[in-house]
């Protein structure tokens, strides 16, 4: 899955870098999640892209460096709020036809392969939010091998 997504993130990034754009697929959810829903603190954007909090915190970082997003205290002091930046809205209609484009590219894509893998990838997105792939090997490992044992701390009394 890793070797699918550097293939397709690869190239899509090769097409913004030939358009002169400096600009990473990662950013496209935080994009998309202020321009539907305005200023966001890191907690909503990772909720609306679907991204840990620590992944939409690094990928905000990232668009920070790149004058893609200004980053604000929020109301309370430890959140803080993020706003589409004036450069990013500039960007906005030529980042969308890429958008447009890269999906009529997925799409076409999915019509080669013997069964689409949209379906699939939500189907196991799915699956792995209702109960993680950690629980899972947990659950294949725990009547096969014991969990480690606490280490005992000795002290000169022991001895």
């Amino acid at each position: 899955m890793r070797h699918l997504l550097e293939l397709l993130d690869g190239d899509v990034e090769k097409i913004y870098r030939a358009a002169s754009l400096d600009y990473r697929p990662r950013f496209t959810p935080v994009m998309r999640a202020l321009r539907d829903h305005g200023p966001l603190s890191i907690k909503e954007i990772a909720a609306y892209a679907r991204v840990t909090h620590s992944a939409a915190s690094q990928t905000v970082t990232a668009m920070k460096r790149k004058r893609l997003v200004s980053v604000a205290t929020g109301r309370d002091a430890r959140a803080r709020t993020i706003t589409m930046s004036r450069r990013a809205k500039r960007l906005l209609p030529r980042l969308e036809m890429m958008w447009i484009e890269t999906n009529a590219a997925a799409k076409a894509l999915n019509e080669e392969l013997p069964m689409p893998l949209d379906p699939i990838l939500r189907c196991a997105i799915d699956a792995l939010e209702r109960r993680s792939f950690a629980e899972r090997i947990r659950e294949q490992g725990s009547n096969k091998v014991a969990p480690p044992k606490a280490e005992s701390r000795r002290t000169s009394r022991d001895v």
